[in-house]
C-alpha cells in the first residue's frame, strides 16, 4: 500500500489477529510474573518467598520423624499391654504416624495457611515444598483448608487415641479404628476427586517427583491402608455382634436393641 508516495509496511501482521496477540501478551506477562515453582504458571501468590531450606533437608526431617515414630510404636507395642500380632502392631505404627502428620503437620497448615507463602518457619517451608505437587496448599484453597482442618483436629487426636485403645485392650478399639479410617478414606477420595474435576491443574502433571510421588503416591496411602483397616474393623465388629447375639436367650433374641 502506498500513501503520499511512501510505501506503508507492517500493516497487517500485528493487527491481523489482535485478539490472539492480546492473549499471547497476557500469557507472556503472566509467565514473567511467575516467580514461583507452582502450577498453573499463571498463579498469583502475593508475598511469596522461596524456601531457604533444601528439598533434602525437608524430606529428611519428615521421613526421620516418621521412621522414629514407626520404630518407637513397634517396640512399645511389643511389650506394653496385651500380646499383639504383627499385623496389629503395624496398624498401630500407622496410626502413630497419622497422629503426627495430622496433628502437627496438617495442624500447622490449618492454623497458618494464610501465612505460609511468605513464612520461613520449617513447617511452612515443608508445605511450600509439598505445594509443588499441589499448589492448592500455597493459595489456601477453600476445600483444602476445610478438609485439612477436620483432619488435623478430628483424625489427629483420634489416631493417638486409637493407639492407646489397642495398647490398653479397650473394648471400643475397633470402633475408633473404623471411625478414623472411614474419615481418612472419605477425605482422601474428595481430595483426589476435586483435583480430577479441575483437570489436575495444580501440579506439573506427569512429573516423577512432584506429581507421582508427592501428589499421587503419598496421598494414595490414605486410600489403600484405611480401606484395609475398615475391612478389618468390620470383621471384628461383626464377629463381636454375632457373639453377642448368640449369647442372648431365646426371648432376648426376639427383641432388637
Amino acid at each position: 500500500m502506498i500513501r503520499d508516495g511512501q510505501p506503508i509496511t507492517g500493516i497487517g501482521r500485528a493487527s491481523r489477529h489482535p485478539s490472539a496477540n492480546r492473549r499471547r501478551s497476557i500469557y507472556e506477562r503472566a509467565m514473567e510474573r511467575a516467580d514461583h515453582p507452582y502450577w498453573p504458571r499463571t498463579l498469583s501468590i502475593p508475598g511469596y518467598r522461596p524456601n531457604d531450606r533444601s528439598m533434602a533437608e525437608i524430606l529428611t526431617f519428615l521421613f526421620s520423624v516418621s521412621g522414629a515414630l514407626l520404630l518407637g510404636t513397634w517396640l512399645l507395642s511389643g511389650w506394653a499391654g496385651p500380646r499383639l500380632g504383627t499385623g496389629r502392631r503395624l496398624a498401630l505404627c500407622w496410626f502413630s504416624v497419622c497422629g503426627f502428620i495430622h496433628g502437627v503437620i496438617e495442624g500447622w497448615f490449618s492454623l497458618f495457611h494464610l501465612q505460609i507463602p511468605a513464612d520461613q518457619h520449617f513447617l511452612s517451608q515443608l508445605w511450600k515444598e509439598y505445594s509443588k505437587g499441589d499448589s492448592r496448599y500455597v493459595i489456601a484453597d477453600n476445600f483444602t483448608v476445610c478438609m485439612e482442618t477436620i483432619t488435623a483436629w478430628a483424625w489427629g487426636p483420634l489416631s493417638v487415641w486409637t493407639v492407646y485403645a489397642f495398647l490398653q485392650h479397650k473394648h471400643y478399639r475397633f470402633v475408633l479404628q473404623l471411625i478414623v479410617s472411614l474419615g481418612q478414606l472419605y477425605g482422601d477420595v474428595l481430595y483426589f476427586y476435586t483435583e480430577y474435576r479441575e483437570g489436575f491443574s495444580h501440579s506439573e502433571k506427569g512429573h516423577p517427583l512432584y506429581f507421582w510421588f508427592y501428589f499421587v503416591f503419598m496421598n494414595a496411602l490414605w486410600i489403600v491402608i484405611p480401606a484395609l483397616l475398615i475391612v478389618d474393623a468390620w470383621r471384628h465388629l461383626a464377629a463381636a455382634q454375632s457373639h453377642a447375639d448368640k449369647s442372648k436367650g431365646p426371648r432376648q433374641r426376639n427383641h432388637i436393641d
